[in-house]
């Protein structure tokens, strides 16, 4: 078995093309036609006991939306999640992806691009994090703890989404190194990543209005034409 997906989807034709489609190839898979009974299955798991690997959640639902389940299933988990949606704006991208989804695919898809992101995010979820676990990182009065998934400037806790909090840690683990946004994004977001390619540019904002702008300090540097690097303005 390749693992095991829920399926959040009102349309009930579409649900069960991917149901087929994945039981095809030999992954486990569960459904629900609501948000309300989505989250619920997301954070109870499988009937056996076991934890999804993987949500594939639509936008648009009855009872709460992809995004609300979205927002609430990260408080108590980090399951990776596609967004399926027949949206395809700008503004539904950002709010998906900083809301911690880990991909977004619009319909109408093809189903070989689905389980090629399937593949990439359950890949993703299977490999090393880019710091050792249990690490406190430090740079300048910026403190990163992985173990507890906290964030603190002086002290004072930063939210960050879980895409925000996976490439602060990068950028702190190599802190001074350049990093190249195809670095940044094999080692973030996947190996075969085929989301929207300025990905990096976009979370490099978020991360920069969240601790350069909001404390006044200068941290996250961008090197035109190469990527981005972290370093202590003291230095």
């Amino acid at each position: 078995m390749n693992g095991k997906i829920l399926i959040v989807e009102d349309e009930e034709k579409l649900a069960r093309f991917i149901e087929m489609e994945l039981m095809y190839e030999d992954y486990q898979v569960g459904k629900a036609g609501d948000g309300r009974t989505g989250l619920a299955m997301a954070l109870e798991g499988c009937p056996d006991g076991s934890a999804y690997d993987l949500v594939l959640l639509d936008i648009m639902l009855p009872e709460l939306s992809g995004i609300e389940v979205l927002r609430r299933l990260r408080k108590q988990s980090d399951v990776p999640v596609i967004l399926l949606t027949a949206r395809d704006t700008v503004m539904d991208k950002v709010t998906g992806l900083d809301g911690g989804a880990d991909d977004y695919i619009t319909k109408p898809f093809a189903i070989e691009e689905l389980l090629a992101r399937i593949r990439a995010s359950l890949r993703k979820k299977a490999s090393v994090l880019p710091f050792p676990s249990g690490d406190v990182l430090k740079v300048g009065r910026l403190t990163l703890d992985s173990a507890r998934h906290t964030v603190s400037m002086d002290g004072t806790p930063l939210e960050l989404t879980k895409r925000e909090f996976d490439l602060l840690a990068m950028l702190m683990e190599n802190k001074g190194i350049v990093l190249t946004r195809d670095r940044l994004l094999e080692q973030v977001w996947g190996y075969d990543y085929q989301g929207e390619t300025n990905a990096v540019d976009v979370y490099i904002r978020f991360l920069r209005g969240k601790i350069d702008d909001a404390f006044g300090v200068k941290y996250i540097y961008t090197v035109r034409g190469v990527g981005y690097t972290l370093r202590d303005e003291a230095e």
